[in-house]
């Protein structure tokens, strides 16, 4: 009852906090309920911000006016929504090869954009994505067939990227990741410069990875890998749920920071780290490097027993610093914040002070015991016109509930199927510069937009 009553009142704030949380500090800090308001390491990134407006007219997977023209397309960009309802990329891939690019799904009208069916690849730099869905799905394919597909991920040594307020469900491979080689060059600066680098994903809903589907190495519910030497890491206010493992994992190397996020009813898994000793031959380990502050982790009905917030495996060492960081069970119960679950040689070395970017010290993050009830209010796409399976999926971590899946035919909507809509884009209510309404990110929500 402690934990319905303490979520269930999420669904009662306002736009501002209430007056007993603000009187606890003078500037208390406060999650961004639209906006980007923390860009971590990947400060500087622009997007599309001077470019060209290209207008997303149609749903078709293709062709002129469509998502994919617009995201494979070159030079500086900004990609507004003429249209709403569901993208179906029947199974295909869209690479974003070419920099300078601002996805606002904001400017879209009811119900939004959902992509389902296909995935998303970032191999660039310079690239925001805000306020769209992603829902890959097995969509009747065969267990184990392959062709798995992540919700996005960045590749190569994509860098200076911004995924922010999206939601990402039923991947067959991770919901969404930081990809990228893991030994490019000749030294470990090499191998960090040349991977993935400068990202950060925040505020984004990350749930329902699919289990036994697709994937040909069988059971596959991942929420987020960030692979081995990516750098300058940051996963900041997101809600990983009801994924068996990867909420994040953090392969070897990785300088990473995990900061504001709650985590509820992983499998075996919640947050790991794991240096694979055979993928690193005959390279010489590096030690991870991982700051860990303010995060909520709440087991479910999934969840295996004794299962930690932090899990080390593999061989080599990763260096840890943690602060206030909540680990409880389904009734609120402490449990183990850190373990170990292999039998190799790697160890948990203390990290003395907390690695964080310029833009997130200490006193800008939120207090974890206030998680519960106002990062609801903040993650995913369109807070204001929030989706309905995205609004299930929170009542769901408020009461206790949910599960791990197998193919989003075991939620209760299945794929969405919206009927379209249209919109023109008024250039004059936008501020282009950051794709904010001109009237102020509040006056979406009072209108329901």
């Amino acid at each position: 009852m402690r934990r319905r009553h303490l979520l269930a009142s999420a669904c009662l704030l306002a736009l501002s906090f209430s007056a007993s949380a603000e009187a606890e500090s003078p500037a208390p800090p406060q999650l961004d309920r639209a906006g980007i308001s923390v860009q971590g390491w990947a400060a500087g990134t622009v997007g599309g911000r001077g470019g060209r407006i290209l207008r997303v007219s149609t749903l078709n997977e293709s062709g002129p006016g469509s998502l994919r023209e617009a995201l494979e397309a070159e030079g500086p960009r900004i990609v507004v929504f003429e249209v709403g309802g569901v993208i179906d990329l029947a199974g295909q891939t869209i690479n974003i090869r070419h920099p300078y690019l601002t996805i606002a799904g904001q400017t879209a009208p009811n119900p939004g954009i959902t992509v389902i069916k296909g995935e998303v690849n970032i191999a660039t730099h310079q690239v925001i994505v805000q306020h769209l869905m992603f829902r890959p799905g097995e969509f009747g394919r065969a267990k184990k067939s392959g062709a798995d597909q992540d919700g996005i991920s960045t590749q190569g040594a994509a860098h200076h990227v911004i995924v922010d307020h999206c939601s990402l469900s039923w991947a067959t491979d991770e919901n969404l990741s930081v990809g990228g080689p893991r030994f490019e060059g000749a030294t470990p600066e090499d191998w960090r410069r040349n991977t993935s680098h400068a990202i950060t994903y925040s505020h984004n809903l990350i749930y329902e990875g699919l289990g036994t589907s697709v994937h040909e190495k069988g059971e596959h519910s991942k929420g987020s890998l960030v692979h081995d030497n990516a750098s300058g890491i940051l996963l900041y206010a997101n809600l990983y749920a009801s994924n068996r493992e990867r909420n994040a994992l953090f392969k070897g190397g990785v300088q990473a920071a995990m900061v504001n996020n709650l985590i509820y009813n992983p499998g075996n898994k919640a947050v790991h780290y794991n240096l694979v000793a055979h993928e690193w031959a005959p390279q010489p380990w590096q030690t991870g490097r991982i700051s860990l502050i303010g995060n909520a982790y709440r087991q479910g009905p999934d969840t295996r027993p004794n299962t930690p917030l932090f899990a080390l495996g593999g061989h080599g060492d990763v260096a840890l610093f943690l602060h206030d960081n909540l680990a409880m069970d389904e009734y609120g119960a402490a449990v183990a914040q850190t373990g170990i679950y292999s039998a190799g040689q790697a160890r948990i070395l203390q990290l003395l002070a907390p690695e964080l970017p310029a833009d997130l010290p200490l006193s800008r993050i939120l207090p974890a015991r206030r998680l519960e009830a106002e990062l609801p209010l903040a993650v995913g796409a369109r807070p204001w016109d929030r989706d309905p399976i995205d609004f299930k999926l929170l009542s769901d971590v408020a009461e206790g509930r949910g599960q791990i899946i197998d193919s989003e035919l075991q939620n209760a909507s299945g794929y969405p199927r919206y009927a379209p809509s249209q919109q023109a884009f008024q250039p004059e209510a936008w501020n282009l510069g950051d794709m904010s309404p001109r009237a102020g990110w509040a006056s979406l929500f009072r209108r329901g937009r």
